[in-house]
């Protein structure tokens, strides 16, 4: 029902427009809500600016020792423990149609508790029939809170034990949202609430480790 409303309304904005272009934006924004996403690989991740390997003996938060990671003790007492990486979205087009957005709004949840959220201002475009479209996005946030706080440090912990290609660790589930963005004659159009989707990091999708 979403899904009509918001395309109702984006023709409604295609008749006040003369453009001849709104129309196929129009219908290639409605595909993109069509599509399939998966998170499939990540990379390219520092803690405090620490390659994520230097933490794989790390198995619970009292392992962090200070004195050997300055930067993170130093993070931890400015309250501002920054977390980079990478990750890879494939997204599948099962219509026939070209399916295009102008910018994708994005959030990133661990155990309910958002880490990361931004725009990605791009025109991501996926044909029907190619396989997987392949969206590199760097993540960035302040991980202080879910590292001070004990109901999320215990699962962000073993996030970073996943994150450094350990096979013994549990694997870690995220919550991905995504808001495709349509720019029409200067008015930005929202995606009516988000496509959500869970995704189960795994040692294995961690790109980059030996």
């Amino acid at each position: 029902m979403k899904r009509q409303i918001w395309f109702v309304a984006l023709l409604g904005i295609w008749g006040t427009l003369s453009s001849c272009g709104v129309g196929r934006q129009v219908s290639e924004a409605k595909t993109f809500g069509e599509c399939k996403y998966d998170l499939s690989s990540v990379d390219s991740v520092f803690i405090a600016g620490i390659d994520i390997r230097e933490f794989k003996n790390i198995k619970s938060f009292q392992d962090f020792d200070l004195a050997k990671y300055p930067r993170v003790a130093m993070g931890l007492l400015r309250k501002d423990v920054p977390l980079d990486l990478r990750v890879n979205l494939d997204i599948t087009n099962p219509t026939k149609n070209r399916a295009a957005i102008n910018q994708l709004e994005y959030k990133v949840l661990l155990t309910n508790s958002e880490i990361f959220s931004g725009f990605l201002s791009q025109l991501i475009e996926v044909m029907p029939g190619t396989g997987k479209t392949r969206v590199p996005i760097k993540l960035n946030a302040n991980v202080y809170q879910l590292l001070s706080n004990d109901q999320t440090r215990d699962e962000f912990v073993n996030l970073i034990t996943t994150l450094t290609g350990k096979t013994s660790s549990n694997p870690s589930k995220l919550t991905v949202k995504i808001k495709p963005t349509l720019d029409l004659g200067g008015k930005q159009i929202n995606y009516p609430g988000y496509i959500s989707f869970d995704k189960v990091i795994t040692s294995d999708m961690v790109l980059g480790i030996k």
